[in-house]
């Protein structure tokens, strides 16, 4: 099976843990769907367009996966059939034409990439305050959009996968941007958040939390855009790019919805938080009433020993005084 190895092989990696992430992507989006959040039409809009382009994008990868695995499986065990000679040449080629999964694969991974950019670029502007900064994202975000969905467009134009040459200039700008921007993001978003920390136990740590998310993704992201860029330039003999590419758009769309899902933890435990210090303070404060109680009976019980040795002192004085 050597020979299949960076063909077919690494063809069926790519869609195997892509629906790994679509079912991530999609137990994501059902807590989000049964939480209450009070989110704008907006943000609704973009989760729910990018869930529907997800499982386009994982659905139709379904037959290339059943032709090859069928064609494998037909060679495996009648391989001294000539019939299958042809069969067997071609599996050991990279894909030949794009037909239009590998167009809608960079359509839809552009398009997952900038919604979810534009979100935690508009999360880095809410924390930070920051336009220029703000700016420098939407301005990557943009163009690895751009970019993307010409090399999709302009793929399905060529359609023979050998003819890809000149699309390599579009490819780097597309995924150089897309990479550069969740750089910035991650970057962004550890800062502003390290910043947040309240020194609250449980509010700490579900910021830490938020932080290992934001630098898990966004690098998770940047190196599978990286791999994805590094195999189309060096060995577009290989189906080595595919296996890179067809998981990214599920990387972003799982970011999205992980921040989003976050809240409610943070919620939660921003209440316990609360609860927590209102009881630390109440216990603070029955503490120094106590402390206070207990000082006013001591100075209470002085006084009538003072009182008393005075009392005490005068009639013995009094006393001495008429004897005499």
């Amino acid at each position: 099976m050597g020979a299949y190895d960076k063909t077919v092989g690494v063809l069926l990696v790519g869609i195997i843990f892509n629906t790994y992430l679509y079912g991530l992507v999609t137990y994501q989006f059902l807590v989000y769907k049964n939480t209450k959040f009070n989110d704008p039409m907006w943000i609704k809009s973009v989760v729910g367009a990018l869930f529907v382009v997800d499982t386009i994008h994982s659905t139709v990868h379904i037959p290339l996966v059943y032709g090859d695995v069928t064609t494998l499986t037909l060679i495996f065990f009648q391989g001294s059939v000539r019939s299958l000679g042809n069969m067997r040449d071609k599996l050991c080629k990279p894909v030949e034409f794009s037909f239009w999964t590998i167009p809608f694969t960079a359509v839809a991974t552009s398009l997952a990439a900038v919604f979810t950019q534009f979100f935690l670029g508009h999360r880095v502007y809410k924390l930070m305050r920051n336009r220029v900064l703000t700016g420098v994202i939407a301005f990557f975000s943009c163009s690895g959009f751009a970019f993307g969905v010409y090399s999709g467009v302009r793929s399905g134009i060529i359609k023979e996968v050998a003819h890809f040459a000149p699309l390599t200039p579009f490819v780097i700008c597309w995924l150089g941007s897309q990479t550069i921007a969740d750089l910035i993001i991650t970057a962004a978003l550890t800062y502003a958040l390290s910043r947040s920390r309240t020194g609250l136990r449980r509010t700490d740590s579900i910021i830490n939390r938020l932080i290992r998310g934001a630098i898990q993704t966004g690098l998770f992201a940047a190196l599978f855009a990286l791999g994805d860029l590094f195999s189309f330039v060096f060995h577009r003999d290989t189906n080595l790019y595919a296996m890179f590419a067809y998981p990214i758009g599920r990387i972003y769309t799982n970011t999205l919805l992980d921040t989003l899902n976050a809240r409610a933890e943070l919620r939660r435990l921003s209440t316990a938080d609360i609860s927590e210090l209102e009881h630390e303070l109440t216990d603070k404060r029955k503490t120094r009433e106590e402390s206070h109680t207990l000082g006013v009976m001591d100075s209470g019980r002085s006084g009538h020993v003072a009182v008393g040795h005075v009392k005490f002192w005068r009639e013995e004085n009094l006393t001495v005084g008429s004897l005499r």
